[in-house]
């Protein structure tokens, strides 16, 4: 059950918009509509910053130059000691 509240001041002609767009959807209110946009959105913004896509070959690379790669140096090490101790993921 949804605790949190937001509230917001729309354009008449927006607002009636997302009237329309939620009826013909079969949605049952508009504040129904709106989370489900906010949340649909909101989900593919994180996404597109906390992914990184990368084209096979440069993977391959990647993994290539990993394998050929002697023991790590110490920025190496320190760069993944200050990750863990960031929370970067």
């Amino acid at each position: 059950m949804a605790t949190a509240r937001l509230g917001i001041r729309l354009d008449e002609e927006i607002k009636a918009k997302a009237e329309k767009a939620s009826a013909l959807l079969g949605i049952k209110s508009l504040t129904e509509y709106i989370v489900r946009l906010i949340d649909e959105d909101a989900t593919q913004v994180i996404e597109e910053h906390e992914t990184t896509v990368v084209k096979d070959n440069v993977f391959d690379e990647f993994v290539a130059a990993c394998d050929k790669a002697k023991a790590p140096n110490s920025a190496l090490l320190e760069a993944a000691r200050f990750t863990d101790e960031s929370g970067i993921k």
